[in-house]
C-alpha cells in the first residue's frame, strides 16, 4: 500500500486539476438550466473561444515583452473574460431570446446550430490546425512520499488551475448569495414567471446568466491552454460534452453539484487512465454517470422538480 500511495497522490492531483476545468465549464450549463430549463450546447465553443482570445492577447503582448508573468496571465484572463461575455450575450439574444416561448426542442436545435457556427467561425479565422501556446508557466513541485522512488510532480500550471478555480467558485458563491443580481437570479430559478410579476427584469437576468457562465468557461479555456500548450477550434466540443456530463452527474441546476460533478468526473477519468487504460477513461466516466443516475436520477445534489401551480 505504501508503494501505491505516491501514484495515488499523483493521480489525485491530476484528477483535481482536470475536474476543476470541467467544473468551471459545467457551471455555465447548470446556471442556464436552473433559470430557463434549457441546455446551452454552444457553451463548449465559448470555452474554446476564451482559449483563443487568451492566445491572441499573449501574441499581441509578446512573450518577450519584459512584462512580469502574473501581469501577462492576468491580461490573458481579463481579455478572454470580456470577449466571451459578449459572445455569451450574443448567443442568448440570437439562439434563445427569440425562441423563448417555443417548444424546448426548437432552442435546442438553435443552440447546436450556434455551436457548429462558432466552430467554423474560429476555424475560418484561425485555421483548423493545432496551435501551440507558449509555455509561460514552467516548473513544478516535485516530492517523494515515504521510501518510494516514485516522484510526485505538481506542475505550477496545474496548481494555478486549482487555485484560480477555488477562488472563482468562492467569488461566484458570494456574488449569488449577497449581490442584488445574484438574489434576482435565485428568484428566477425558483419561479421565472413569478419573478417577472414581482418586477424583476427576467430578460436581463437571463442575459447575465449566459454572460457569467461564459466568463467562467473562458477562465478554464485560458488555464488549460497554458497547461497543455496547444489548442484547436474543436476542443470545445469534447470539453463541453464532458462538462455537461459533470453537470448532470452533480445535479443539473445545482451550482455546488456542478462543482462536485466536475471533480468526480476528472478523478474518474484520471484514475481509469492510470490503472486501467487511457482508452477506457471515457467509458469509465460515463459508466459512473449511468451508475449514479440509476440510484439518484436527479444527480448527487439535484432536487426533484416540483410542479408549480
Amino acid at each position: 500500500m505504501s508503494e501505491m500511495l505516491p501514484l495515488l497522490t499523483q493521480q489525485l492531483f491530476n484528477g483535481l486539476s482536470l475536474g476543476a476545468i470541467y467544473a468551471l465549464i459545467a457551471i455555465g450549463y447548470t446556471m442556464v438550466y436552473g433559470i430557463i430549463g434549457m441546455i446551452n450546447f454552444a457553451h463548449g465553443e465559448i470555452y474554446m473561444i476564451g482559449a483563443y482570445v487568451g492566445l491572441v492577447t499573449l501574441s499581441a503582448i509578446g512573450v518577450n515583452s519584459g512584462l512580469p508573468l502574473p501581469v501577462m496571465v492576468l491580461a490573458m484572463l481579463i481579455m478572454a473574460v470580456l470577449v466571451t461575455a459578449v459572445y455569451g450575450f450574443a448567443v442568448e439574444k440570437i439562439a434563445y431570446a427569440p425562441l423563448r416561448n417555443s417548444p424546448r426542442l426548437v432552442p435546442l436545435i438553435s443552440a447546436i446550430g450556434m455551436s457548429i457556427f462558432l466552430q467554423n467561425w474560429v476555424a475560418t479565422g484561425q485555421g483548423a490546425r493545432d496551435m501551440a501556446v507558449p509555455a509561460l508557466i514552467s516548473g513544478s513541485v516535485d516530492f517523494t512520499i515515504g521510501t518510494s522512488d516514485f516522484m510526485v510532480t505538481a506542475p505550477y500550471s496545474r496548481i494555478l488551475i486549482i487555485v484560480v478555480t477555488v477562488l472563482m467558485m468562492l467569488g461566484l458563491t458570494l456574488f449569488i448569495k449577497y449581490s442584488r443580481t445574484g438574489q434576482a437570479s435565485r428568484a428566477c430559478s425558483q419561479d421565472l414567471h413569478m419573478a417577472n410579476l414581482l418586477g424583476i427584469d427576467t430578460s436581463r437576468i437571463i442575459s447575465y446568466t449566459f454572460m457569467i457562465g461564459a466568463m467562467m468557461a473562458a477562465v478554464g479555456g485560458v488555464l488549460i491552454a497554458l497547461a497543455i500548450g496547444k489548442l484547436n477550434p474543436f476542443i470545445g466540443f469534447i470539453a463541453g460534452i464532458k462538462a455537461f456530463t459533470a453537470a448532470v452527474l452533480g445535479g443539473i441546476g445545482s451550482i455546488p453539484g456542478a462543482m462536485l460533478g466536475g471533480v468526480l468526473l476528472g478523478l474518474a477519468e484520471t484514475f481509469a487512465a492510470a490503472f486501467i487504460s487511457s482508452q477506457y477513461k471515457d467509458i469509465v466516466a460515463f459508466l459512473l454517470l449511468v451508475f449514479i443516475l440509476m440510484f439518484r436520477p436527479t444527480g448527487l445534489l439535484g432536487k426533484p422538480e416540483v410542479e408549480k401551480v
